[in-house]
């Protein structure tokens, strides 16, 4: 049995599916075990009582546990576990000590080496889905506004990243590896938003705010912290003159290319309409 966390989020939900399709048994734990819907044969298990009876892996998304995955950590080792996959991030790289984000990922890589004997960390870049952070803006007029238009990062499709997940938690192939997953293009905020117009016939432009006015805006968000607002603009600042490199993982692994930045718009463009 494999148990997903945050199986309802961007990455869950096609992991389920991935899993059950190919006959897997799958325990999805979810804060809305009553009224999701997952495919025929996948357990329901609610977020607040994670049933770990005959779980051999755990997908581990912390996004999902609103910092509660010790305690799931300790059921899973207490119920002899044998593989963990994290969703981390590429941000564990940073060697910026500061960084809210890295911190919070290396704590949680950390956490689950010390649960099971095997673990792989998968280390997204920028999910192609942040995207979704500017529909409100793409469906009032034909200009975003952000931070550091130049901000080149390499984002990813999250159906591909469940791809790897899938993969990570039911074959003996990558333990103890920790591989960045990115998309096969670097892409500029600017390029993004290009691109979303592009899908959806309008001359979408994006226009930069100021670091200051930008981390004001962010801090609007009833969930962001000062913290991690500065440690994603310091991020965004340094993908100016660093652009983030397409990183080889995501191929190796799937032995195809990655999905690209247009595909995921066209996937997801009725969202912006």
């Amino acid at each position: 049995m494999i148990l997903i966390t945050g199986a309802t989020g961007t990455v869950g939900r096609p992991l389920v599916a991935e899993l059950a399709a190919t006959g897997h048994p799958v325990r999805a734990l979810t804060r809305a075990s009553r009224t999701a819907r997952f495919p025929a044969g996948v357990e329901s298990c609610d977020s607040a009582n994670p049933d770990l009876d005959g779980v051999t892996a755990v997908f581990v998304n912390p996004a999902a546990l609103w910092r509660s995955e010790q305690t799931l950590f300790d059921a899973a080792k207490a119920a002899g576990v044998t593989r963990v996959v994290t969703l981390s991030s590429s941000s564990v790289l940073s060697g910026d000590s500061h960084h809210a984000v890295a911190n919070r990922h290396r704590e949680l890589e950390a956490a689950a080496e010390s649960v099971a004997p095997e673990f792989v960390h998968l280390r997204p870049d920028a999910f192609a889905a942040n995207a979704r952070q500017w529909i409100g803006q793409v469906k009032s007029g034909d200009t975003v506004v952000g931070p550091y238009a130049q901000a080149v990062t390499a984002p990813v499709h999250e159906d591909d990243i469940a791809a790897v997940a899938a993969r990570a938690l039911t074959g003996g192939i990558l333990s103890g590896e920790a591989p960045m997953l990115t998309g096969p293009q670097a892409l500029s905020f600017t390029e993004q938003v290009r691109i979303l117009g592009a899908a959806l016939g309008r001359p979408l432009c994006y226009e930069e705010i100021s670091h200051p006015a930008a981390r004001d805006a962010m801090l609007s968000s009833p969930w962001m912290t000062e913290e991690i607002a500065d440690s994603l603009l310091r991020y965004f600042a340094s993908c100016v003159e660093t652009p983030t490199p397409v990183s080889p993982d995501l191929e190796r692994i799937l032995g195809r290319r990655g999905r690209t930045f247009e595909d995921w718009a066209a996937d997801r463009i009725a969202e912006f309409r």
